[in-house]
């Protein structure tokens, strides 16, 4: 399907110099001289090399459209990770490389994911919104601190610190947002 240069989005995989590229960024740009443009930055998706382009709204560019699909987290074993289709019970395995060092982290026992594939070849993998993980460590609240902006790192059971607030301890189940990897709120359970 083609799109104007002017309509890429964050996270929109689009075919581009013959091959796959999602855009990680995009900064729109205005110059006093000439017409507006498009910065984008691209990821290539098989290679995961990237590239800088400028797109102007009168180019057109190929938006590929992605099948996706749900799927249940079963087990790794090793950089291999083994993921159950929720209607055909099918198996696939994805390497370590496929799915992005970034995300391997959320991972949890029968967690729900969905696997974006183009032409039946997975090339992609997105983790829920958010996940509940239990924070392991948590340094203590520093006296006369003001509580509008009193934060404090703390590491989670998976090994990722992020900033909490000052009423959360060790031992507190807590939701994480798994793209900005950032503290949501205190885990109702």
């Amino acid at each position: 399907m083609k799109i104007n240069g002017n309509a890429i989005r964050p996270g929109m995989v689009i075919e581009h110099q013959g091959r796959l590229w999602r855009a990680i960024k995009i900064q729109h740009t205005q110059p006093g001289k000439g017409g507006a443009y498009l910065q984008v930055e691209l990821k290539d998706v098989r290679g995961g090399t990237k590239l800088n382009e400028r797109f102007r709204s009168s180019e057109t560019v190929e938006r590929v459209r992605l099948e996706q699909k749900q799927y249940q987290f079963l087990y790794a074993d090793g950089d291999m990770y083994t993921f159950m289709d929720n209607e055909t019970y099918d198996q696939i395995t994805l390497g370590k490389d496929e799915i992005g060092e970034d995300q391997l982290a959320f991972f949890q026992e029968n967690m729900t994911v969905t696997i974006e594939s183009y032409e039946d070849r997975p090339i992609g993998l997105k983790l829920p919104d958010t996940v509940v993980l239990k924070v392991t460590e948590a340094d203590a609240v520093v006296k006369r601190q003001t509580a509008s902006s009193s934060y404090k790192p703390a590491l989670l059971e998976n090994g990722l610190r992020i900033m909490v607030p000052p009423h959360v301890e060790a031992g507190t189940r807590v939701v994480v947002n798994t793209a900005e990897r950032s503290y949501v709120e205190r885990a109702k359970d």
